[in-house]
């Protein structure tokens, strides 16, 4: 079975900042973090602070290699890396990869600026791990493993961010998160990468209404999101970067409205597991 599983865990889910409290225990209050299994081997997306448990379950689980890929460095989307055990341990070999900054910084600066004092109170020479960075370009094919191809596109996003289709024996997997769309407009990168594809990772940190405020702030929404797939052909989608005051019972009203734009959408939850 572990040789054909192909799943997807969700360690953090919500956008902006951490957040704690019972109106907040359905869904958690993790920043971004995303697992990808295809088999054997174990890739993670993002290093909010669901990185914290996500590194403590590979440990329990025995791996030792693990690939980590970054969307983009804002805080909301880092701040778990410096508490990821893996990089503390000599017998662990961690994959970080980065093409949001191309041109700009690379992958190994931008981690050794933020794991150093001040922000932080040791540098990276503290990290035991075998620590191997690799820079990209949007638009390249990542193939960190044989059969396991991700896609890398340019999402509409201040600073920049990545998006990624992740492609594993005829399945599919679309990570599109901190991304802001155009009124009555349908991003054509975002058509792309949803085409078919099995699972849809969307960024519904507000609804139309809201948007409206936050214009310029690099989110988008789910009915935006949902028509996107729709349009794509995409099977099922999951509501994503939820806003840190979105509390359970507001994000379950938008759960039961995304689902009924479009059947078997859902709201992603802390430490939830889904498999393709």
């Amino acid at each position: 079975m572990t040789t054909e599983l192909f799943q997807i865990k969700f360690w953090g889910v919500r956008g902006s900042i951490p957040v704690s409290g019972p109106e907040f225990d359905r869904y958690g209050g993790n920043t971004s973090c995303i697992e990808i299994r295809c088999g054997k081997h174990r890739l993670l997306f993002d290093a909010g602070s669901g990185l914290r448990e996500a590194g403590l379950s590979l440990l329990a689980d025995g791996v030792s290699d693990v690939d980590l890929f970054f969307s983009h460095c804002h805080y909301d989307h880092i701040i778990g890396l410096p508490f990821f055990k893996a990089i503390y341990y000599p017998s662990i070999n961690v994959n970080i990869w980065s093409g949001h900054l191309d041109g700009k910084m690379s992958t190994r600066e931008m981690v050794e600026q933020f794991i150093s004092p001040p922000w932080f109170p040791v540098k990276t020479d503290i990290c035991q791990a075998t620590m191997n960075f690799r820079d990209f370009h949007a638009g390249q094919v990542l193939t960190p493993h044989e059969g396991i191809e991700i896609k890398t596109f340019t999402l509409n996003h201040p600073g920049g961010a990545i998006g990624y289709r992740v492609e594993w024996q005829g399945r599919s997997i679309a990570l599109i998160y901190d991304i802001e769309h155009i009124p009555g407009s349908y991003d054509p990168v975002s058509l792309e990468m949803m085409q078919g594809a099995d699972l849809v990772v969307y960024d519904c940190t507000y609804n139309e209404d809201e948007m409206q405020r936050f214009k310029g702030f690099g989110h988008s929404t789910w009915e935006h999101g949902t028509e996107l797939a729709k349009m794509a052909g995409a099977k099922c989608f999951a509501l994503f970067h939820h806003a840190p005051s979105r509390t359970d019972e507001q994000l379950a009203e938008m759960e039961a409205q995304a689902a009924a734009a479009f059947p078997g959408a859902f709201a992603a939850r802390d430490n939830q597991t889904v498999v393709i």
